[in-house]
């Protein structure tokens, strides 16, 4: 019978990447096996303790703290942002998806809370990277794994103001902008950083202690080196543990900036899966919950982000599996992949989570090879 070593280490063996970290779990039962090391050529093996930067799975989490502010009544689902995002209140969009960034009309109405939490707000990348707009879009965000040079939230949010829209606000689903700007609404509403948020909402209460923006310095010696493919073959560097992560970014993203462990992104899954609850406390009301691990979209906008999303839909901050599109998909499954190579989703009608982490980046939106088999052990497993 195969076992979760078995699908690891012939990815570490043949050299595509340097190491991982995989943790299946139901109920109180976790399978975690580590496989390599956390840089090439040996040196620290890779441990289950290890830290990651894990990119796009931020996107939950900043989701859920969104859903906080709403259900304290701080925000609601139908808000227009202007109020705390005015540098967007007159957004324009583009008269046709191929149009020139000139070819502008106002849009037809505000964007709302619900419009960033579901992708649809008009910013962000479709299936098509060559749209004029989204070329626009595409060198202003071209930073989001070298968080230190991105610009602070407000000049960002200002250059975010000239890159027209590509669809009207709620027509069509676009990937990764609104989870930053959430990041910034987030901080606009409560007043304070979204580091400090998270930390003080999120992380402290579930315990996820090696989760934030940067790695502090008694901490480095467990986190991993980053990498990316090279054209040519290999793996290059692309982050060193002292880099990008060594000190807080000017812009903290909500899209991708956090690092994290399977652990902690683990405790971050079985609170949705207690719809809410953590311990004796709730964080989230069961709706939120519900909210967030719902499909949000059309069929028609399902069918347009295909590139990204293999047939799901869009929940709040993640996908939502909709059909069998694979062996892996299961009715109602949560979660999403970052593009450093990493990949987190729970299933509510079986409570089970699966998590992977590895330290190269993907080359685009298709799936890598490891995530792939992965998916089917946890599939296999579950049969």
């Amino acid at each position: 019978m195969t076992s979760l070593q078995d699908i690891l280490s012939p990815h570490v063996r043949d050299g595509s990447l340097p190491g991982a970290v995989a943790l299946v779990a139901r109920g109180d039962r976790v399978e975690v096996e580590t496989a390599g090391s956390t840089a090439l050529g040996g040196g620290v093996p890779m441990a289950r303790d290890s830290i990651f930067r894990i990119a796009s799975i931020t996107k939950p989490i900043v989701a859920a703290a969104v859903m906080m502010l709403a259900d304290e009544g701080r925000i609601a689902l139908t808000d227009p942002v202007d109020q705390w995002l005015p540098e967007i209140a007159k957004p324009v969009v583009v008269r046709a998806p191929d149009a020139p960034v000139d070819d502008v009309v106002p849009a037809a109405r505000p964007i709302t809370v619900a419009d960033l939490l579901t992708f649809r707000a008009g910013w962000g990348f479709p299936s098509d990277f060559s749209l004029p707009a989204v070329q626009a879009l595409f060198g202003f965000q071209k930073n989001g794994l070298s968080p230190q040079l991105v610009p602070p939230p407000g000049e960002w949010m200002a250059r975010l103001a000239h890159v027209p829209l590509l669809n009207q606000p709620g027509e069509a689903w676009l990937y990764n902008t609104c989870s930053d700007i959430q990041g910034v609404l987030i901080s606009r509403v409560t007043g304070s950083t979204l580091p400090d948020f998270l930390a003080e909402r999120v992380f402290e209460p579930l315990g996820m202690t090696d989760t934030g923006f940067m790695v502090p310095a008694g901490k480095l010696d467990r986190f991993t080196t980053s990498y990316r493919p090279r054209p040519e073959g290999g793996l290059e560097q692309a982050d060193a543990p002292d880099g990008q992560w060594s000190s807080l970014p000017e812009f903290p993203s909500g899209a991708g900036g956090l690092v994290s462990t399977a652990d902690d992104w683990l405790a971050f899954a079985r609170m949705l899966l207690a719809e809410g609850v953590a311990g004796d406390r709730r964080l989230l009301s069961a709706d939120a919950v519900r909210q967030m691990t719902t499909d949000h979209l059309t069929p028609a906008q399902r069918e347009a982000s295909g590139l990204f999303t293999e047939g799901q839909g869009w929940g709040f901050g993640g996908s939502v599996d909709v059909a069998p599109v694979n062996p892996w998909n299961v009715m109602g499954r949560y979660g999403w992949v970052g593009g450093t190579g990493t990949a987190a989703y729970l299933v509510p009608s079986t409570g089970a989570v699966s998590i992977l982490l590895t330290q190269v980046e993907m080359t685009g939106p298709t799936h890598p090879p490891l995530m792939r088999d992965f998916w089917r052990y946890v599939a296999a497993e579950a049969a």
